[in-house]
């Protein structure tokens, strides 16, 4: 039988508006708090990735290492430069290469890419399917799907999604 896997689909929290580029912009102090409130709910539902995947960009690296203290994680991200300007179907090629022994796989990114890769996953028929409207993913959100199959199967419309929370300080 094989091994329920979980997906986390997480936006980075708010960052500075302003930065010398747009990759340097870091957490604003609101967007700190709610990556560790988004943490400590992660912590609480029992989630603790074996792989996590973090864009480079200075607010999702930040967005990371609030939300694992938060949860107390210790586990060292992925930091990949892709993420940063990739869209969905990019994500979904990436977590298709993790490691069959992972049970749960957590991405920091971007929207648009991060809402629009929430709305390919869902199969709608989760609990908290219809809970993400179209277009939308605030920061400090995160999605959690269910997935059937190893990590090469992950496709559109092929994962469950379990839950959804933004967290807030």
């Amino acid at each position: 039988m094989e091994k329920q896997r979980l997906l986390v689909v997480v936006r980075h929290a708010q960052a500075e508006q302003l930065a010398p580029s747009d990759v340097e912009r870091v957490l604003s102090a609101r967007g700190r708090a709610d990556a560790d409130a988004l943490g400590r709910w992660l912590g609480e539902q029992g989630i603790v990735p074996d792989v996590a995947y973090v864009s480079y960009a200075a607010r999702t690296r930040e967005t990371w290492t609030t939300l694992a203290e938060g949860a107390g994680w210790e586990l060292a991200p992925q930091v990949d430069g892709g993420l940063y300007g990739t869209d969905e179907e990019g994500v979904l090629e990436l977590v298709r290469t993790t490691p069959q022994d992972a049970t749960t796989v957590l991405v920091v990114g971007h929207n648009p890419t991060m809402a629009m890769l929430v709305q390919l996953l869902d199969d709608g028929e989760g609990p908290a399917s219809g809970s993400v409207a179209l277009g939308t993913f605030p920061t400090a959100a995160a999605a959690v799907f269910t997935v059937e199959g190893g990590w090469p199967d992950t496709a559109a419309m092929g994962c469950r999604l379990q839950a959804y929370h933004v967290g807030r300080a």
